[in-house]
């Protein structure tokens, strides 16, 4: 299939990444430069030996790639560490043409309640890295006199699926000492809930923006329906939610997402277009169900953050890109935001996600610029509705402008 798109245009073009896990996507060098600082062991002190050991290009299962997290998180729990790593971020999106960015992580994993590391620090530091960027980049004169759309970003936060009675984070660890007379999957809805309550506070009182809730770690076992509560307190506060849905478990994981969990989006949607991976035995006619799910879901125009290199990572049995189930999604005129999941891990660029997009379908430019813009009408913005349209119309112009730039018809 022939690229209709060249490396220079895709990287110039406006974008943005709504599926971006802080701790999975450091600078390799900045994580070795932390982990010294901090004193955090790392297997290699090279960012070959790192890329050799740790962050591959290819992995034999989801557990091998999430082996990398353990060193991140621990450098991402000295405040220092975190909102450094916040500002490359957003640095190195900006350096590529991605100039909104919803930034999501687990603030209790970088908890350290003996260390004074609470949430509220975590997120303040957190926000400051962000801004710090922000507000560089806003300075510029051809942003301040609107040649170029500003940058802006969200912070969604994650409450995990699971986690152990330790090692996990200082503060779960903590926390299941604390409840130790309770159920294991208790203890993970409690600490769940009190990251909303969190989540809703500093954003009310402190004007933070924490856009949206999401929830993260192993599908398998734990069920989207089991946050149900989490849900609804993050619903009922209009605070926007994505699920990790359909990433390593069937079409019935992402009907969960949206009918209990109030989805807006939806994280990956791989499995939509897989029947094969549904597996509750009440659905008989597995092509159909997937079938019906798939025009539920186009016809209610719910996104799907949609990671390509990561979802050839963590299911290698899908080969090729053009296995991947991209086309389907293409094909069946779902709303797909194209987004890199982790730099770091999957060692990838919003650009480079772009180029895959297109190896596994022909996108013509005016469905190409929908894909564009399904990223800026479908976010979570951190301001009011007429704000964000007028936004995204003007990252729209300026897309016209870099295609003409770029003789792009």
């Amino acid at each position: 299939m022939s690229q209709r798109y060249t490396h220079e245009f895709l990287k110039a073009m406006p974008k943005a990444d709504l599926h971006l896990h802080l701790d999975g996507s450091l600078r390799p060098a900045g994580l070795i430069e932390m982990a010294q600082r901090s004193g955090v062991e790392l297997p290699s002190y090279t960012v070959e030996g790192l890329y050799d050991q740790v962050f591959k290009e290819s992995y034999n299962d989801l557990g091998e790639y999430l082996n990398g997290f353990q060193y991140t998180c621990a450098v991402l729990r000295y405040m220092e560490n975190l909102e450094q790593a916040a500002y490359e971020l957003a640095m190195d999106n900006l350096a590529e043409g991605v100039i909104y960015i919803e930034v999501r992580f687990a603030p209790q994993l970088m908890m350290d309640p003996n260390r004074g590391i609470d949430f509220d620090r975590v997120m303040h530091t957190t926000n400051a890295g962000l801004k710090r960027a922000k507000d560089e980049y806003n300075s510029q004169d051809a942003v301040k006199n609107g040649d170029k759309p500003p940058f802006d970003y969200g912070i969604i936060n994650c409450a995990m699926r699971m986690f152990g009675k330790k090692g996990f984070s200082p503060y779960y660890t903590q926390l299941f000492q604390t409840l130790r007379d309770h159920e294991p999957k208790q203890v993970i809805k409690i600490a769940a809930m009190e990251m909303i309550r969190a989540s809703i506070r500093l954003r009310d009182e402190e004007g933070l923006p924490i856009v949206g809730l999401d929830i993260a770690g192993q599908e398998m076992g734990y069920p989207a329906h089991d946050f149900k509560e989490v849900y609804e307190y993050a619903h009922q506060n209009f605070l926007l939610k994505t699920v990790h849905a359909g990433e390593a478990y069937g079409a019935e994981s992402i009907f969960e997402a949206l009918t209990q969990c109030y989805a807006d989006r939806l994280g990956h949607g791989y499995s939509l277009f897989s029947p094969d991976m549904i597996q509750d035995p009440n659905i008989t006619d597995k092509d159909g169900y997937a079938s019906q799910l798939a025009s539920f879901i186009a016809d209610r125009r719910i996104a799907i953050e949609v990671c390509i290199t990561s979802n050839l990572q963590t299911n290698p049995s899908i080969g090729d890109v053009r296995n991947h189930n991209f086309k389907h999604m293409f094909d069946h005129r779902l709303a797909t935001v194209i987004c890199t999941d982790n730099r770091l891990v999957s060692r990838t660029t919003v650009t480079r996600e772009y180029e895959l997009a297109n190896q596994a379908a022909d996108i013509p430019l005016k469905r190409l610029k929908d894909m564009v813009a399904y990223g800026f009408k479908k976010n979570f913005f951190p301001q009011d509705y007429l704000a964000k349209r007028a936004y995204a119309k003007q990252v729209l112009q300026y897309f016209d402008k870099v295609a003409a730039e770029h003789g792009v018809r």
